[in-house]
């Protein structure tokens, strides 16, 4: 039984479980924000934290025995004059855990473990949504109804559809556009004059009375 054994062995044994803390810690500590798991980030969390306490104390013995444990002089040197000067007046609860919900394939709990003078998750994403779509209310050009010039005259083509009675009938096949010419042409043109009725039509050139037998050739 394992009573008084506290911790997580996360199916690793020791060596690999102590490196797999101290890699995860030294992360936390040079981004400000990691995403694991959350069995991962309860297990490492207390462990970040004792090493920015050794980060506050800031004397030789804390940093050697930070450098004894997170194995990167980098890390450590950014731990004791940038990240552990930031919670100088903070006694304790320098991080925080902020779930995300399942990971696509195993569908395992992910979270957030970030230090807590970083903005929350939550909230710089509601403000990186509403800054895109406030920029994108600002891109879009607002119509401007500009007066038409002196001098010209604005026509408006009418488009709208006849709706109801007024809509044109269908026209049939026995009327069309050609009857009207067609009566038109048979009315007597307006310009030409009427023969008058008492007028006698002239008279066809009478014949001569002698007839070729009777005329003499001329000699």
């Amino acid at each position: 039984m394992r009573h008084q054994r506290s911790g997580k062995k996360l199916g690793r044994d020791s060596a690999h479980r102590k490196a797999l803390y101290a890699n995860l810690a030294g992360a936390l500590i040079e981004h400000g924000r990691i995403k694991t798991t959350v069995t991962k980030a309860k297990a490492v969390k207390p462990i970040a934290e004792r090493m920015i306490t050794l980060g506050r104390r800031g004397d030789l013995h804390a940093r050697r025995q930070a450098v004894a444990f997170l194995r990167s002089k980098d890390v450590v040197h950014k731990l004791f004059t940038d990240v552990a000067p930031r919670f100088g007046d903070r006694p304790g609860g320098y991080s925080r855990i902020i779930r995300i919900g399942p990971r696509p394939g195993d569908a395992a709990e992910m979270v957030y473990l970030e230090l807590v003078d970083q903005p929350l998750v939550l909230k710089s994403r509601l403000r990186a949504e509403e800054q895109v779509t406030a920029s994108e209310d600002a891109s879009e050009p607002v119509a401007v109804d500009e007066p038409p010039a002196e001098g010209t005259e604005v026509e408006e083509a009418e488009t709208d559809e006849p709706e109801g009675d007024e809509a044109e009938e269908p026209v049939s096949e026995g009327t069309s556009d050609d009857e009207p010419a067609a009566e038109a042409a048979d009315e007597p043109a307006a310009d030409e004059p009427e023969p008058a009725a008492d007028e006698e039509p002239p008279a066809a050139p009478e014949a001569s009375a002698e007839s070729p037998a009777d005329v003499e050739p001329k000699s």
